[in-house]
Protein backbone atom coordinates (compact mmCIF):
# COMPACT_ATOMS: atom_id res chain seq x y z
CA UNK A 1 0.00 0.00 0.00
CA UNK A 2 3.07 2.40 0.73
CA UNK A 3 4.08 1.91 -2.35
CA UNK A 4 1.18 2.58 -4.06
CA UNK A 5 0.69 5.67 -2.21
CA UNK A 6 4.54 7.12 -2.80
CA UNK A 7 4.38 6.02 -6.76
CA UNK A 8 1.74 8.18 -7.30
CA UNK A 9 2.63 10.93 -4.72
CA UNK A 10 6.54 11.18 -6.59
CA UNK A 11 4.56 11.36 -9.98
CA UNK A 12 2.05 13.88 -8.55
CA UNK A 13 4.70 16.57 -7.38
CA UNK A 14 7.23 15.83 -10.89
CA UNK A 15 4.35 16.91 -12.79
CA UNK A 16 3.22 19.49 -10.71
CA UNK A 17 6.32 21.49 -10.57
CA UNK A 18 7.68 20.41 -14.02
CA UNK A 19 5.03 21.60 -16.04
CA UNK A 20 5.43 24.82 -15.94
CA UNK A 21 9.69 24.54 -16.59
CA UNK A 22 7.69 22.68 -19.97
CA UNK A 23 5.64 25.56 -20.68
CA UNK A 24 8.55 28.60 -20.66
CA UNK A 25 10.29 26.06 -22.62
CA UNK A 26 8.00 24.94 -25.45
CA UNK A 27 6.82 28.50 -25.33
CA UNK A 28 10.46 29.81 -26.03
CA UNK A 29 10.71 27.41 -28.96
CA UNK A 30 7.00 28.29 -30.33
CA UNK A 31 5.93 25.06 -30.29
CA UNK A 32 2.15 25.31 -30.35
CA UNK A 33 -1.10 23.97 -31.21
CA UNK A 34 -2.44 23.56 -34.65
CA UNK A 35 -5.95 24.07 -34.04
CA UNK A 36 -8.79 22.83 -36.78
CA UNK A 37 -10.41 25.90 -38.45
CA UNK A 38 -13.60 24.32 -38.19
CA UNK A 39 -13.98 24.38 -34.92
CA UNK A 40 -14.46 28.03 -34.45
CA UNK A 41 -14.79 28.02 -30.25
CA UNK A 42 -11.02 26.35 -30.00
CA UNK A 43 -9.16 29.53 -32.62
CA UNK A 44 -8.10 31.02 -29.30
CA UNK A 45 -6.02 28.00 -28.49
CA UNK A 46 -3.72 28.33 -31.24
CA UNK A 47 -0.07 28.03 -30.27
CA UNK A 48 -0.46 27.18 -26.94
CA UNK A 49 2.26 25.01 -25.84
CA UNK A 50 1.59 21.02 -26.69
CA UNK A 51 3.49 18.21 -26.55
CA UNK A 52 3.03 17.79 -22.52
CA UNK A 53 2.55 14.31 -22.77
CA UNK A 54 6.60 14.38 -22.47
CA UNK A 55 6.24 15.77 -18.88
CA UNK A 56 3.55 12.41 -17.86
CA UNK A 57 5.25 9.90 -19.49
CA UNK A 58 8.63 10.87 -17.84
CA UNK A 59 7.15 11.73 -14.17
CA UNK A 60 5.15 8.74 -13.96
CA UNK A 61 8.50 6.78 -15.35
CA UNK A 62 10.39 8.15 -12.21
CA UNK A 63 7.77 8.05 -9.78
CA UNK A 64 7.02 4.55 -10.47
CA UNK A 65 10.89 3.87 -10.20
CA UNK A 66 11.60 5.55 -7.30
CA UNK A 67 8.39 3.51 -4.95
CA UNK A 68 10.66 0.80 -4.87
CA UNK A 69 13.32 2.14 -2.69
CA UNK A 70 12.59 1.98 0.97
CA UNK A 71 14.96 4.68 3.47
CA UNK A 72 13.29 3.31 6.43
CA UNK A 73 12.33 -0.06 7.00
CA UNK A 74 10.34 -1.13 10.26
CA UNK A 75 12.20 -4.02 12.33
CA UNK A 76 15.41 -2.97 10.44
CA UNK A 77 15.82 1.09 10.72
CA UNK A 78 16.90 3.21 8.55
CA UNK A 79 18.55 1.85 5.35
CA UNK A 80 18.46 2.20 1.27
CA UNK A 81 16.07 -0.97 0.71
CA UNK A 82 15.48 -1.77 -3.21
CA UNK A 83 12.44 -4.04 -3.57
CA UNK A 84 12.45 -6.10 -7.55
CA UNK A 85 10.24 -4.84 -10.44
CA UNK A 86 8.35 -7.02 -11.82
CA UNK A 87 7.99 -8.26 -15.61
CA UNK A 88 4.48 -7.24 -16.50
CA UNK A 89 4.75 -3.78 -15.15
CA UNK A 90 8.28 -3.19 -17.10
CA UNK A 91 6.38 -4.32 -20.10
CA UNK A 92 3.16 -1.65 -19.14
CA UNK A 93 5.77 0.78 -18.50
CA UNK A 94 6.95 -0.22 -22.23
CA UNK A 95 3.40 -0.09 -23.82
CA UNK A 96 3.02 3.67 -21.91
CA UNK A 97 6.78 4.91 -23.16
CA UNK A 98 6.98 3.11 -26.89
CA UNK A 99 3.52 4.59 -27.60
CA UNK A 100 4.42 8.14 -26.76
CA UNK A 101 7.08 8.11 -29.05
CA UNK A 102 5.25 6.80 -31.72
CA UNK A 103 2.70 10.13 -30.54
CA UNK A 104 6.21 12.28 -30.22
CA UNK A 105 7.01 11.31 -33.95
CA UNK A 106 3.67 13.14 -34.77
CA UNK A 107 3.93 15.89 -32.87
CA UNK A 108 7.45 17.13 -33.89
CA UNK A 109 6.23 16.43 -37.58
CA UNK A 110 3.49 18.55 -37.18
CA UNK A 111 5.51 21.26 -35.20
CA UNK A 112 7.88 20.85 -38.42
CA UNK A 113 5.19 21.65 -41.03
CA UNK A 114 3.57 24.10 -39.23
CA UNK A 115 0.23 22.68 -39.46
CA UNK A 116 -1.68 20.15 -37.89
CA UNK A 117 -1.00 17.26 -39.92
CA UNK A 118 1.99 14.99 -38.86
CA UNK A 119 2.81 11.94 -39.17
CA UNK A 120 1.28 9.48 -42.34
CA UNK A 121 -1.46 6.86 -41.41
CA UNK A 122 0.96 4.15 -42.80
CA UNK A 123 3.74 5.53 -40.65
CA UNK A 124 2.04 6.21 -37.63
CA UNK A 125 0.35 2.52 -38.08
CA UNK A 126 3.49 0.94 -38.87
CA UNK A 127 5.09 2.34 -35.54
CA UNK A 128 1.66 0.82 -33.19
CA UNK A 129 2.60 -2.65 -35.04
CA UNK A 130 6.28 -2.58 -33.72
CA UNK A 131 5.40 -1.87 -30.44
CA UNK A 132 2.55 -3.95 -29.93
CA UNK A 133 4.92 -6.88 -31.73
CA UNK A 134 7.45 -6.09 -28.87
CA UNK A 135 4.82 -6.61 -26.09
CA UNK A 136 3.24 -8.88 -27.41
CA UNK A 137 6.45 -10.97 -27.23
CA UNK A 138 7.24 -9.75 -24.41
CA UNK A 139 3.75 -10.66 -22.54
CA UNK A 140 5.19 -14.64 -23.92
CA UNK A 141 7.99 -14.15 -21.64
CA UNK A 142 6.32 -12.61 -19.16
CA UNK A 143 4.11 -15.21 -18.17
CA UNK A 144 0.61 -12.74 -19.10
CA UNK A 145 -2.11 -15.01 -20.25
CA UNK A 146 -2.97 -15.55 -23.56
CA UNK A 147 -6.29 -16.65 -22.63
CA UNK A 148 -9.46 -14.35 -23.80
CA UNK A 149 -10.86 -12.27 -20.35
CA UNK A 150 -13.40 -10.13 -19.05
CA UNK A 151 -13.00 -9.64 -15.43
CA UNK A 152 -10.97 -12.82 -15.49
CA UNK A 153 -10.00 -15.45 -18.32
CA UNK A 154 -12.85 -16.82 -19.64
CA UNK A 155 -10.47 -20.62 -20.11
CA UNK A 156 -10.50 -19.89 -23.80
CA UNK A 157 -6.81 -20.26 -25.29
CA UNK A 158 -6.07 -17.79 -27.93
CA UNK A 159 -2.43 -18.96 -28.88
CA UNK A 160 0.25 -16.51 -30.13
CA UNK A 161 -1.08 -15.42 -33.55
CA UNK A 162 -4.41 -14.41 -32.23
CA UNK A 163 -3.18 -12.98 -28.92
CA UNK A 164 -0.55 -10.81 -30.79
CA UNK A 165 -3.71 -9.60 -33.22
CA UNK A 166 -5.80 -8.98 -29.48
CA UNK A 167 -2.69 -7.22 -28.45
CA UNK A 168 -2.25 -4.70 -31.85
CA UNK A 169 -5.77 -4.27 -31.91
CA UNK A 170 -6.38 -3.07 -28.37
CA UNK A 171 -2.99 -0.69 -28.16
CA UNK A 172 -3.56 0.64 -31.57
CA UNK A 173 -7.42 0.79 -31.20
CA UNK A 174 -7.06 2.45 -27.03
CA UNK A 175 -4.43 5.18 -28.33
CA UNK A 176 -6.56 6.17 -31.19
CA UNK A 177 -9.26 6.46 -29.19
CA UNK A 178 -8.19 8.24 -26.72
CA UNK A 179 -6.66 10.61 -29.33
CA UNK A 180 -9.62 11.43 -30.51
CA UNK A 181 -11.01 12.55 -27.22
CA UNK A 182 -8.73 14.31 -26.54
CA UNK A 183 -10.52 17.75 -28.11
CA UNK A 184 -11.34 19.52 -25.17
CA UNK A 185 -9.05 21.24 -22.30
CA UNK A 186 -8.49 18.29 -19.57
CA UNK A 187 -10.99 15.86 -20.89
CA UNK A 188 -8.78 13.27 -21.59
CA UNK A 189 -6.18 14.06 -18.49
CA UNK A 190 -9.20 13.77 -16.23
CA UNK A 191 -11.13 10.78 -17.54
CA UNK A 192 -7.55 8.89 -17.74
CA UNK A 193 -7.33 9.98 -14.51
CA UNK A 194 -10.15 7.52 -13.34
CA UNK A 195 -9.61 5.01 -15.86
CA UNK A 196 -6.29 4.46 -14.06
CA UNK A 197 -7.71 4.89 -10.73
CA UNK A 198 -9.97 1.85 -11.70
CA UNK A 199 -6.88 -0.19 -12.79
CA UNK A 200 -4.75 0.90 -9.22
CA UNK A 201 -7.97 -0.70 -7.38
CA UNK A 202 -8.19 -4.04 -9.84
CA UNK A 203 -4.76 -4.78 -9.81
CA UNK A 204 -4.41 -4.28 -6.13
CA UNK A 205 -7.26 -6.45 -5.35
CA UNK A 206 -5.93 -8.94 -7.09
CA UNK A 207 -2.69 -9.03 -5.75
CA UNK A 208 -4.39 -9.51 -2.19
CA UNK A 209 -6.47 -12.59 -3.78
CA UNK A 210 -3.42 -14.55 -5.44
CA UNK A 211 -5.26 -18.13 -5.11
CA UNK A 212 -8.21 -16.72 -7.19
CA UNK A 213 -6.52 -14.52 -9.33
CA UNK A 214 -3.22 -16.26 -10.05
CA UNK A 215 -1.80 -12.96 -11.55
CA UNK A 216 1.62 -12.75 -10.01
CA UNK A 217 3.10 -9.17 -10.00
CA UNK A 218 -0.55 -7.63 -10.44
CA UNK A 219 0.71 -5.02 -7.11
CA UNK A 220 3.98 -3.66 -8.78
CA UNK A 221 0.94 -3.30 -11.75
CA UNK A 222 -0.72 -1.49 -9.51
CA UNK A 223 2.00 0.67 -8.24
CA UNK A 224 2.86 1.34 -12.22
CA UNK A 225 -0.85 2.42 -12.47
CA UNK A 226 -0.85 4.07 -9.37
CA UNK A 227 2.66 6.16 -11.06
CA UNK A 228 0.22 7.06 -14.31
CA UNK A 229 -2.52 8.04 -12.38
CA UNK A 230 -0.68 10.65 -10.30
CA UNK A 231 1.16 12.38 -13.38
CA UNK A 232 -2.52 12.50 -14.44
CA UNK A 233 -3.69 13.77 -12.40
CA UNK A 234 -1.12 16.79 -11.87
CA UNK A 235 -0.97 17.60 -15.45
CA UNK A 236 -4.59 18.13 -15.07
CA UNK A 237 -3.92 20.77 -12.85
CA UNK A 238 -2.09 22.83 -15.96
CA UNK A 239 -4.44 21.58 -18.83
CA UNK A 240 -7.73 22.31 -16.93
CA UNK A 241 -9.78 24.79 -19.11
CA UNK A 242 -8.28 27.21 -19.94
CA UNK A 243 -5.67 24.92 -20.77
CA UNK A 244 -1.96 26.16 -20.51
CA UNK A 245 -0.60 23.42 -22.20
CA UNK A 246 -1.70 20.31 -24.05
CA UNK A 247 -0.80 16.74 -23.84
CA UNK A 248 -0.49 16.35 -27.45
CA UNK A 249 -0.18 13.23 -29.41
CA UNK A 250 2.60 12.20 -27.20
CA UNK A 251 0.44 12.25 -24.42
CA UNK A 252 -2.49 10.63 -25.54
CA UNK A 253 -1.10 7.92 -27.05
CA UNK A 254 1.15 6.98 -24.23
CA UNK A 255 -2.32 7.02 -21.91
CA UNK A 256 -4.01 4.93 -24.54
CA UNK A 257 -1.09 2.51 -24.88
CA UNK A 258 -0.90 2.17 -20.73
CA UNK A 259 -4.70 1.91 -20.48
CA UNK A 260 -4.47 -1.21 -23.24
CA UNK A 261 -1.24 -2.45 -21.67
CA UNK A 262 -2.98 -2.90 -18.01
CA UNK A 263 -6.09 -4.52 -19.53
CA UNK A 264 -4.35 -7.06 -20.45
CA UNK A 265 -1.62 -7.40 -17.32
CA UNK A 266 -4.88 -7.38 -15.43
CA UNK A 267 -6.95 -9.94 -17.56
CA UNK A 268 -9.78 -7.59 -18.25
CA UNK A 269 -9.31 -7.31 -21.86
CA UNK A 270 -13.44 -7.05 -22.70
CA UNK A 271 -13.80 -5.17 -19.50
CA UNK A 272 -11.66 -2.51 -20.89
CA UNK A 273 -14.81 -1.67 -23.42
CA UNK A 274 -17.10 -0.58 -20.15
CA UNK A 275 -13.94 0.80 -17.80
CA UNK A 276 -13.25 2.99 -21.07
CA UNK A 277 -16.59 3.32 -22.18
CA UNK A 278 -15.96 6.94 -22.85
CA UNK A 279 -13.38 6.77 -25.27
CA UNK A 280 -15.25 3.84 -27.29
CA UNK A 281 -18.36 6.15 -27.44
CA UNK A 282 -15.79 9.11 -28.92
CA UNK A 283 -14.82 6.50 -31.41
CA UNK A 284 -17.94 5.34 -32.40
CA UNK A 285 -19.53 8.36 -32.89
CA UNK A 286 -16.35 8.96 -35.65
CA UNK A 287 -17.22 5.99 -37.40
CA UNK A 288 -20.65 6.42 -37.43
CA UNK A 289 -19.98 10.00 -39.25
CA UNK A 290 -17.59 8.55 -41.55
CA UNK A 291 -20.28 5.46 -42.53
CA UNK A 292 -23.22 8.26 -42.78
CA UNK A 293 -21.18 10.66 -44.82
CA UNK A 294 -20.00 8.66 -47.16
CA UNK A 295 -22.33 6.24 -47.35
CA UNK A 296 -25.55 8.73 -47.58
CA UNK A 297 -24.05 12.14 -47.67
CA UNK A 298 -25.46 13.10 -44.62
CA UNK A 299 -23.96 14.10 -41.30
CA UNK A 300 -25.56 12.51 -37.87
CA UNK A 301 -23.45 14.77 -35.93
CA UNK A 302 -22.69 18.20 -36.28
CA UNK A 303 -19.07 17.48 -36.07
CA UNK A 304 -17.62 14.27 -34.68
CA UNK A 305 -15.71 13.04 -32.62
CA UNK A 306 -18.98 13.94 -30.47
CA UNK A 307 -17.66 16.63 -27.93
CA UNK A 308 -17.52 18.55 -30.59
CA UNK A 309 -20.83 18.10 -31.53
CA UNK A 310 -22.30 19.47 -28.50
CA UNK A 311 -19.97 22.83 -28.39
CA UNK A 312 -21.15 23.12 -32.33
CA UNK A 313 -24.69 22.97 -30.22
CA UNK A 314 -23.65 26.47 -28.09
CA UNK A 315 -22.74 24.47 -24.93
CA UNK A 316 -19.97 25.65 -23.18
CA UNK A 317 -16.38 23.84 -23.71
CA UNK A 318 -16.36 23.32 -19.72
CA UNK A 319 -20.04 21.81 -19.12
CA UNK A 320 -19.33 19.49 -22.36
CA UNK A 321 -15.73 18.13 -19.94
CA UNK A 322 -17.50 18.20 -17.05
CA UNK A 323 -20.63 15.79 -18.05
CA UNK A 324 -18.10 13.85 -20.26
CA UNK A 325 -16.17 13.13 -16.28
CA UNK A 326 -19.37 12.23 -15.22
CA UNK A 327 -20.16 10.23 -18.33
CA UNK A 328 -16.50 8.13 -17.62
CA UNK A 329 -16.91 8.00 -13.79
CA UNK A 330 -20.25 6.29 -14.02
CA UNK A 331 -18.42 4.08 -16.40
CA UNK A 332 -15.47 3.04 -14.24
CA UNK A 333 -17.64 2.46 -11.52
CA UNK A 334 -20.04 -0.07 -13.93
CA UNK A 335 -17.05 -1.64 -14.54
CA UNK A 336 -15.02 -2.05 -11.14
CA UNK A 337 -18.14 -2.88 -10.06
CA UNK A 338 -18.80 -5.82 -12.70
CA UNK A 339 -15.11 -6.95 -11.44
CA UNK A 340 -16.30 -7.09 -7.84
CA UNK A 341 -19.38 -8.85 -9.06
CA UNK A 342 -17.44 -11.49 -10.40
CA UNK A 343 -15.42 -11.68 -7.65
CA UNK A 344 -18.08 -12.42 -5.19
CA UNK A 345 -19.94 -14.75 -7.53
CA UNK A 346 -17.34 -16.85 -8.70
CA UNK A 347 -16.37 -17.94 -4.76
CA UNK A 348 -13.84 -15.67 -4.13
CA UNK A 349 -15.31 -14.73 -0.47
CA UNK A 350 -14.48 -18.35 -0.24
CA UNK A 351 -10.66 -17.72 -0.95
CA UNK A 352 -9.66 -14.55 0.72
Amino acid sequence: MISLLMSSAISFVIVIFATPLAIRFLRRNNIGQFIQSEVEGHKHKQGVPTMGGVVIVIGASIGYFLAHFKIFTVGVGVGLVSQPLSDKAILGLFALVGMAAIGFADDFTKFARKRNQGLSKRWKFAGQLIVAALFAWGAAQAGVSTELSFARPFGIQLGPVLFFGLVLFMLTATANGVNLTDGADGLVAGSAALVFGSYVLIAFWQSRNPIFYGNEGALDVAVLAAAVLGASLAFLWWNAAPAKIFMGDTGSHAIGGAIAALALLTNTQLLLVIIGGLYVMETVSVILQVISFRGFGKRIFLMAPIHHHFEMKGWPETTVIVRFWIISGMMVAVGVGLFYADWVSGTGLANP
